[in-house]
């Protein structure tokens, strides 16, 4: 009996918009002031996105400011391997973004230091992207709270992007991802972020985080409360007009070592929520929650109508990336998908 192949549907394209940065980390969980070396990659909160994405099979695009310089050219050439097009990506500036990473274990948790202030993204302007010829054909437009943390001008680059995809009907989602070490420049995500999240139609954080974004008394919510939740949900669709998704990444840290990792999503009408994994030992960390957006959008696009399934694909690349160094989700929509439907087992593939 010939086996029927699973066919998934030809998406178009997701274009994503942010900085990517020189990774530099600490080996063998050794602290800063240990170290003599540092293991070079690359991350970035939205490209990590894209990367998922595009090991998914989506036809993914990141849209960045690169140096014309040798660090650019290989971060360039890092976004190629990745099978990510970056046919729109603009030259100029001095620097590559930096972030320097001291990986935790078992009770230290893990400490990135930025070294990303006047890189190329961060002195990019608004003017300096055609967006609509950029986003001509895409069905997906991604950014998150990191671009308009770095800089005023990354801001109203940000947000230009942004009004262009909601001009061309375009579906677009965010990730708050707040990170306090970078709010530097005199704004607070209160005073910037609710124009930007107006247009978005999915967006992932914790409520509490959402509420302190956009200005209003923030809540210490309990996600396993299936009455207060659409209460506390519903209020973030009140204020974000355009809001269809949001959605939460539950995370119990046991450990550095040791996670649980579950996932919530509201729809306006229903709490969608996925069993909590565990997650042990951690391999690296960092662009789980990047994972985890990945997977969202994946679902939302190809499990159309089918929210729960959606939140589960996102939940298990959520968990894989715990297992796998560096910033990028490396696996499979096929990994993916054997872990949603009860192959956790790990056993060698032959």
């Amino acid at each position: 009996m010939v086996k029927k192949i699973k066919k998934y549907k030809i998406m178009s394209r997701v274009v994503t918009f942010g900085e990517i940065m020189l990774r530099l980390s600490t080996e063998r969980h050794l602290r800063f002031s240990q170290s003599t070396a540092f293991g070079a990659t690359y991350g970035g909160g939205e490209f990590n996105v894209c990367v998922s994405l595009a090991n998914y099979g989506v036809n993914a695009e990141f849209v960045t400011r690169l140096p014309e310089n040798e660090i650019g050219l290989s971060a360039l050439k890092e976004m190629r391997k990745m099978n990510v097009e970056t046919k729109n990506i603009v030259y100029g500036g001095d620097r590559l973004g930096i972030y320097f990473l001291e990986t935790g274990a078992g009770t230290r948790g893990s400490n990135v230091v930025y070294d990303r202030a006047h890189s190329a993204m961060a002195t990019i302007e608004k003017g300096q992207i055609d967006w609509e010829k950029v986003l001509e054909g895409a069905e997906w437009f991604h950014w998150s709270g990191i671009t308009p943390a770095i800089s005023q001008t990354a801001a109203e680059a940000c947000l230009e992007a942004i009004k262009a995809a909601h001009k061309l009907g375009i579906k677009i989602s965010c990730d708050l991802n707040y990170r306090s070490k970078l709010w530097q420049y005199g704004k607070t995500p209160s005073e910037v972020m609710p124009e930007m999240l107006q247009y978005s139609n999915v967006i992932l954080g914790d409520i509490d985080t959402a509420y302190f974004m956009l200005g209003i008394p923030k809540e210490n919510p309990n996600y396993q409360d299936q009455e207060s939740l659409p209460v506390l949900y519903s209020k973030l669709f009140e204020l974000i007009p355009n809001l269809k998704i949001a959605a939460t990444t539950l995370r119990y840290s046991v450990s550095a070592s040791h996670q649980r990792i579950g996932g919530v999503l509201f729809d306006g009408k229903t709490i969608y929520q996925a069993a909590v994994k565990e997650v042990t030992p951690v391999v690296d960390r960092v662009g789980s929650g990047d994972a985890f957006m990945g997977g969202l959008i994946y679902g939302l696009l190809e499990y159309q109508n089918n929210n729960q399934r959606a939140l589960d694909f996102a939940v298990a690349a959520c968990c894989l990336k715990h297992t796998i160094a560096g910033d990028y989700n490396l696996v499979t929509l096929k990994e993916v998908e054997n872990m949603i439907d009860g192959d956790g087992s790990a056993l060698v593939s032959r």
